[in-house]
């Protein structure tokens, strides 16, 4: 049994100095820096920009109708054979020349202009919408990883205390053996401890990597990406209440933005439909040419027709768009109302979420001094013979789950405060207060 303890502990310290000798050219970035890095890396970001895009160029496509007519130039060349004769002049030519400009402007269209307006000025919105609420999604996610490079930094550092620990203790236990003081199984049980100390360090060197790759590549590096320290102080005070809270999701989070953009988008579109039910009235303006050179000139024509159409019926193609444009805003109706309703349990869990998490970070800190305290003490009296390593090694357990309790309810704190941030879409913290 002896021997295989002993392979197991060259193994594993063979396996942490391959780790310490890992090169220290990993790229460090600060929290903004990995913020504002990832944001344009992002992919939904990226997309909900190129909504904005769409939905600006539709917007400015809604006013030029009121303004601008639709034109269309076109030209063609032709090599009849046998030769045609030249309607003009009455002789055959070796080829034929036409050029004509047509520009249509609706001049009534049964309200689906003004729809259309009002439809794309929604969606504009909407899009913005979107893309704020993008941009924070993306920020919640970075700062997770972030934050999990940072977590798992201090988690090592609480592995190597365990494991330096650990090897105190065998020191001690040994030479208590040795003098008769202490049994045998106290070294086992000390040996015992520090190969689970080591096992328990190379778990989180582990999992620290893959948070830095994870963080790389969020970030935009080919590899992984070490998180600069923050501010290890106390969480502060939310500087709003719950009810503001609420009242500020509800008319600026992005999410109920997005809900309500909708709605109002769905509802210009059903109105925009009913516009297929009322006459049309459209003025076009043609102008043709006729030659035989590249700039007609021999025939000119123009015309204006004012054209005016009734559909009466299209084998219920209108009707089919009709009813797929009123459950579109019925649903859209629909979802702005549970956001809503959703607006106060979201705002409210979040909100208390952060405040649990600062009173947990709170306890937490005040549970390791109590543990740091506890082991103190089981320490020196296991040194002067007063307990039992049982007792040491409780201790221990208890100071190791406090410390990492702690690492984790900092962390906690942070994320629920990103998240909270990501309802209301703004910041409550400028960057040296987070």
């Amino acid at each position: 049994m002896l021997p295989l303890v002993a392979a197991l502990h060259l193994q594993l310290q063979f396996q942490l100095q391959v780790v310490d000798a890992a090169p220290d050219s990993v790229p460090t970035v600060t929290l903004s820096e990995a913020l504002r890095r990832a944001t344009g890396l992002d992919p939904n970001y990226v997309a909900a920009v190129g909504q904005v895009d769409n939905a600006a160029w539709a917007r400015r496509s809604a006013f030029s109708v009121f303004v601008l007519p639709s034109m269309t130039l076109s030209t063609d060349f032709a090599w009849p054979n046998p030769q045609s004769v030249n309607f003009v002049t009455f002789q055959k030519v070796p080829r034929q020349v036409t050029a004509q400009l047509t520009a249509r402007y609706d001049l009534f269209l049964g309200g689906q202009k003004l729809a259309e307006l009002s439809r794309s000025g929604a969606a504009l919105e909407g899009a913005h919408a979107g893309e704020l609420a993008a941009r924070f999604a993306a920020a919640l996610l970075t700062e997770s990883d972030y934050y999990a490079v940072l977590a798992g930094q201090e988690l090592q550092r609480v592995a190597r205390e365990r494991v330096r620990r650990a090897e105190e203790q065998l020191a001690v236990a040994r030479a208590r053996v040795a003098t008769g003081a202490a049994v045998q199984t106290d070294s086992l049980q000390l040996r015992l401890e520090l190969t689970q100390a080591r096992v328990s360090l190379l778990e989180q060197e582990s999992a620290l990597r893959l948070a830095r790759l994870e963080l790389g590549r969020r970030v935009g590096v080919a590899g992984p990406a070490d998180a600069a320290p923050l501010d290890t102080a106390p969480a502060p005070e939310l500087p709003l209440s719950l009810a503001d809270a609420i009242a500020q999701a509800a008319t600026q989070g992005p999410q109920y933005r997005v809900a309500q953009a909708n709605e109002r988008a769905a509802s210009a579109a059903f109105r925009a439909t009913l516009g297929q039910y009322l006459p049309h009235a459209t003025l076009t303006f043609n102008a043709l040419a006729f030659d035989t050179l590249f700039f007609p000139s021999d025939f000119k024509r123009t015309t204006f027709t004012l054209g005016v159409s009734f559909p009466l019926w299209d084998n219920g193609q209108r009707e089919v768009a009709l009813s797929q444009a009123r459950v579109n805003r019925d649903v859209a109706r629909a979802i702005r109302q549970d956001m809503d309703r959703a607006v106060q349990h979201d705002v409210t869990a979040a909100y208390d979420g952060y405040v649990t998490a600062r009173a947990s970070a709170e306890l937490a800190g005040e549970g390791r001094r109590v543990a740091r305290e506890n082991f103190r003490v089981q320490e020196s009296r296991y040194r002067a013979g007063a307990t039992t390593i049982l007792d040491l090694l409780k201790a221990q357990s208890d100071l190791d789950d406090a410390e990492s309790a702690l690492v984790q309810a900092r962390y906690a704190t942070r994320l629920a405060l990103a998240g909270l941030e990501t309802i209301l879409g703004r910041r409550l913290f400028t960057e040296p207060e987070r």
